[in-house]
């Protein structure tokens, strides 16, 4: 670098993750071998969002700014051989997205600093990441501790022949997780026809709205487990669970261009059939009180509580032809074939549930004391934010199989999104409607 030896910029305890609303300090380190004139010494906080319709493209077709502050730590000199530091500061806005990286997109945040030096001299400049993590208390969302249900039928026919009926019906514990927490599923397949299903598969999907002017959606499969198929004229029931890995929460509040769904999408390959169950993803997880093990009998499920909160999916109308079975079969098990989560190399890695949920710094729900043991450093699936528990840990890179999710495809092109919840409740009550 000739005259300057060292450019470098430094976190305050090497602290990488902040909130909104935080201060975030450090200190420009310039280090030179001989006299370096300048006419200022300039530091900037800047961080912002572009999006794309090309994949990987970096010529954003639109653009939102959160913050640009400039600070400027010396004004003209000349600075001597050896060792300078400029300490700086700056306080973050109080509504900032969390930190965001996809293949349309990114929301990136980073400290700057330039050396101006006189004309037709050579200027110098350094960059040093930061990430913000814009927390997501999932009890502020509403209903978030009741289980997610969606029920649908299918109507078999051969040759115009009606062969029977089959109804797939899927439930989770709740609708709001934390990474490193359980989605425990429940399914019933009755299959009241003449022939057997295909294989059953259960996936965690992660849906990324870019709104540009044609918005792009790039929907990932995060995790998938699949089981057995349903022999003809049988009724039974599975159950699995899929654990949550680093992800950024839903929503990317404080960002208006992009957006975050994840849902649960539980399929049959044949005859092909879906139901979807959407699901928030956050950073402080629900404060449940105890309560019994996901019910198993059709009509509990679905019939409404006592306490007068709608169910989360219609009730299941009367049946007085039998067609669905639901009482008039002996409930079996569906074996799991394969899990993406599963690694039979590696050793059962045990996690608490708030496994990277908490950023150092940020503010811990009422009841968790710091100074437990941290789970190591981990990048969030299709984010920049690296996700820690609570205390303060040094970022060590993670090999964990068990919370980084498979490999997934994404599509540059735009797709239809899942149904919401309104859609499928709709696609119940017609589906039933079209077989009166």
């Amino acid at each position: 670098m000739g005259k300057l030896q060292e450019f470098d910029i430094t976190f305050a305890n090497n602290k990488v993750v902040y909130g909104p609303g935080e201060s975030i300090s450090g200190t420009v380190k310039i280090r030179t071998g001989s006299p370096l004139q300048y006419k200022a010494i300039k530091v900037n906080c800047l961080g912002s969002c572009g999006i794309s319709n090309k994949m990987n493209d970096s010529s954003w077709s639109l653009e939102e700014h959160y913050l640009n502050s400039m600070l400027s730590v010396a004004d003209k000199g000349i600075l001597a051989p050896g060792e300078h530091r400029f300490p700086f500061q700056f306080v973050l806005p109080a509504a900032i997205p969390t930190s965001f990286e996809g293949p349309f997109g990114k929301i990136a945040y980073c400290v700057r600093a330039a050396i101006d030096t006189p004309r037709f001299s050579k200027d110098y400049k350094a960059q040093r990441p930061f990430y913000v993590l814009n927390m997501l208390n999932l009890n502020e969302v509403p209903d978030i501790e009741q289980q997610s249900c969606a029920v649908t039928t299918k109507k078999f026919s051969y040759l115009l022949v009606k062969t029977g009926t089959l109804m797939l019906k899927t439930r989770s514990d709740q609708r709001g997780y934390v990474p490193g927490q359980l989605i425990r599923l429940s399914t019933e397949i009755h299959n009241k026809s003449g022939k057997d299903t295909g294989y059953v598969l259960a996936s965690l999907v992660q849906m990324v709205t870019y709104r540009t002017k044609r918005p792009v959606v790039d929907r990932r499969t995060i995790a998938e487990v699949e089981g057995a198929g349903v022999k003809a004229g049988k009724h039974a029931e599975w159950k699995e669970q899929i654990i949550v890995p680093p992800l950024p929460q839903s929503g990317l509040s404080g960002c208006r261009l992009i957006n975050i769904d994840y849902f649960i999408q539980v399929s049959l390959k044949s005859p092909e059939t879906v139901v979807v169950l959407p699901i928030f993803i956050g950073n402080i997880p629900v404060n449940l009180s105890p309560v019994g093990s996901i019910p198993t009998s059709p009509s509990s499920s679905l019939a409404p509580s006592a306490t007068g909160v709608m169910p989360s999916a219609p009730p299941v109308e009367h049946d007085p032809d039998g067609e669905l079975g639901a009482g008039g079969f002996t409930s079996e098990e569906i074996p799991t074939k394969s899990h993406s989560q599963q690694d039979p190399s590696a050793s059962p890695v045990t996690m608490s549930p708030s496994a990277f949920s908490h950023a150092p710094g940020a503010a811990l729900p009422p009841g968790r004391l710091p100074g437990a043991t941290a789970p190591l450093f981990c990048l969030s699936t299709g984010a920049t934010i690296p996700f820690f528990t609570e205390g303060d840990v040094n970022p060590i890179p993670t090999s964990c199989s068990l919370i980084l999710p498979p490999e997934y495809s994404s599509c540059d092109y735009p797709q239809e999104p899942p149904p919401t919840y309104e859609e499928s409740c709709s696609s119940v009550d017609s589906s039933f409607n079209s077989g009166q």
